[in-house]
């Protein structure tokens, strides 16, 4: 598995962190739905694995104070992880109110 990621150019650390994110955003809801409980970890782990570094790197050139550990970066992969998942909550309930059928009145 960890061929796979180096292959892909992600770090295995970060896409748990981020796995992480999206497993606490989905048990954190109120209405457990099957899609959520699914998708909620697969989107915090894929948003977490291909955008931690660059959001990491953009906080050190605009002068966060930020320490240069990879305690830094599993952390912001986390809150990544979090943070995709309020979006795809956005992006589910748009598409399926879209598709959805139109209630007969």
């Amino acid at each position: 598995m960890h061929d796979l990621f180096d292959l892909l150019g992600i770090k295995g650390p970060v896409v748990a962190a981020g796995l992480a994110g999206g497993v606490l955003r989905a048990l954190s809801r109120h209405r457990y739905k099957l899609r959520e409980m699914v998708a909620s970890p697969i989107c915090g782990a894929l948003a977490a694995a291909y955008l931690t570094l660059p959001v990491v790197q953009y906080a050190h050139a605009t002068g966060l104070p930020l320490a240069s550990d990879d305690t830094t970066t599993l952390a912001a992969a986390f809150l990544i992880g979090v943070c995709a998942m309020w979006i795809s909550d956005i992006l589910f309930e748009v598409i399926v109110r879209k598709f959805r059928p139109a209630a007969e009145e």
